[in-house]
């Protein structure tokens, strides 16, 4: 490694220690598994809110957003972003506060799998454990691509060896996670997305002034057919434009009804300490989201300038970007080069900040809600802190051997699994809070048949292309939608009980 290098990978590793810093002063607030997994609902509303989206956003906001954009031109990244922001807005305004509300009221639930048996009075704790292995098998695979995703951007950067990059990486993760827990997941996630947006901004600006001007930019993104349009996507290979269709458009959009299921998002919801100031949590929330997912997209618009510029060569895989442009920041000097590597950390905040929640949200469900409310339900305190951080750990090791193989398919899972989420849990998460005659019928089929409709559509339905090539979430989101309703009206109305508890928390200001 060369000087300029170095540099760079220790202004990472001073990152990756101040995590583990994090970590470990907030562990003593950890007396609890409540407290381990949910933080003693003590959050405030800024890091409520900047958590949250820093633990949805993953590398995809810095890296695949951009990528896209650099290659196709805006429409299919708009769409995402647009659909996404629809979604980032919608959840905080009409999920958030009835979610923190009916899970502290309803058992005071920690976990999203234990809220939804608590709701239905489910003793048998049936809807825990099924929204239990569902988390495990879609977020364990999640979690080892995050791992993955470190280990690729050190072994690229620095020319280590993919795995102890991808080792170290995952070490630093559990880490901080293992001794923490929810608050230093939750801490971290918000210093991330600081760092985030501060990578973002920095690239943002220095690529338009290697350009020369925001106006050669765009001159640039109209001279290519289709590029700058959100209803034609860029052909590069024919230079043409081609139709992007009101049915792709739809598809793409439908990415936003993934927020209603998503277990890592919604525990920041009820982890707020004043369900009141979720007001500003979604402020803030939503404006970060909707300027940083603009501005990634016009990152990418920004890099092809810099490539017809010949500032930048054309690249092998538009999704590097990021990590063109810091190198080429580097060479401005030391301090460019600080800055290059603060940039570098940005992405891996970006992986780090969802990898964290996963991979509690993974092991919660395996030791809270299949352990614990199962197996062993006269467990002590301190047994059960001492379960939950083994059970990071098991989770952290399984992840690891997913990710051992650089080139394994593990990435493919994001978008499967975002969709596994929405389907299964969102139209569940939607009718518990919101409608009084759901049943535990109907929310046990409607879970289900979401769940496997995203398998059955992924593979079965949509290689048939044409109109039933869409992604799998819309499909499978309306089914278990209308699976949850049909079978709640031919089943018998929930108890007394549960409906004045549903009144209660409707009643709640």
């Amino acid at each position: 490694m060369d000087v300029t290098q170095i540099l760079m990978l220790i202004t990472i590793l001073v990152y990756l220690a101040a995590m583990v810093g994090i970590g470990a002063v907030l562990a003593k607030q950890n007396q609890t598994t409540d407290d381990f997994y949910l933080g003693g609902r003590t959050l405030g509303p800024l890091v409520t809110a900047m958590s949250a989206e820093a633990s949805d956003m993953s590398s995809w906001l810095l890296m695949g957003l951009p990528g896209v954009a650099y290659l196709s031109g805006t429409a299919d990244a708009a769409w995402t972003a647009i659909g996404l922001a629809i979604g980032t807005y919608v959840n905080w305004l009409v999920v958030a506060k009835r979610l923190r509300n009916y899970t502290h009221v309803c058992g005071n639930s920690t976990t999203l799998p234990l809220f939804f048996s608590n709701r239905y009075r489910d003793n048998k704790r049936i809807l825990s454990v099924i929204a239990a292995l569902l988390i495990i098998i879609f977020f364990v695979p999640y979690t080892a691509s995050g791992f993955a995703a470190c280990g690729k951007l050190f072994a690229n950067l620095f020319g280590m060896d993919y795995l102890p990059a991808m080792l170290i990486s995952a070490i630093v993760i559990v880490a901080y996670t293992t001794l923490g827990g929810f608050l230093a997941a939750s801490t971290t996630d918000f210093v991330q997305s600081i760092v985030m947006t501060i990578a973002i901004v920095v690239v943002f600006g220095f690529g338009i002034s290697k350009v020369g001007s925001f106006s050669a930019v765009m001159d640039n993104a109209k001279s290519m057919a289709g590029y700058f349009s959100l209803t034609h996507t860029h052909d590069v290979a024919t230079g043409t434009a081609s139709p992007y269709s009101l049915l792709q458009i739809f598809s793409t959009l439908a990415w936003g009804l993934g927020y209603f299921g998503m277990p890592h998002v919604l525990l920041r919801f009820m982890a707020i300490g004043d369900a009141n100031k979720l007001k500003l949590s979604r402020r803030v929330a939503t404006v970060w989201v909707v300027i940083s997912m603009a501005v990634s997209v016009f990152i990418g618009v920004i890099g092809n300038a810099m490539t017809k510029a010949g500032v930048l060569p054309t690249l092998k895989d538009p999704e590097t970007i990021i990590l063109v442009v810091a190198d080429l920041i580097s060479k401005h000097g030391v301090l460019a080069t600080i800055i290059a590597g603060l940039i570098l950390a940005g992405i891996l905040a970006a992986t780090m900040s969802t990898a964290d929640s996963q991979l509690l949200a993974a092991s919660s469900s395996a030791s809270q809600n299949i352990l614990k409310e199962v197996f062993m339900k006269d467990m002590s305190e301190k047994t059960g802190m001492l379960i939950a951080r083994i059970t990071v750990l098991v989770i952290a090791l399984i992840g690891v051997f997913i990710a051992r193989n650089p080139d394994s398919s593990v990435f493919q899972i994001v978008s499967f699994a975002w969709a596994g989420f929405g389907a299964s849990f969102g139209p569940l998460v939607l009718l518990a809070l919101f409608w009084k005659r759901s049943t535990f019928q109907g929310a046990l089929c409607g879970m289900v048949s979401g769940g496997v409709m995203v398998f059955v559509w992924k593979f079965l339905i949509r290689p048939m292309g044409g109109a039933l090539g869409i992604y799998e979430l819309l499909p499978a989101f309306l089914l278990g939608l209308a699976v949850n309703v049909i079978v709640s009206l031919l089943t018998p109305a929930p108890s007394r009980e549960v409906q004045d508890e549903f009144d209660k928390v409707a009643s709640m200001k």
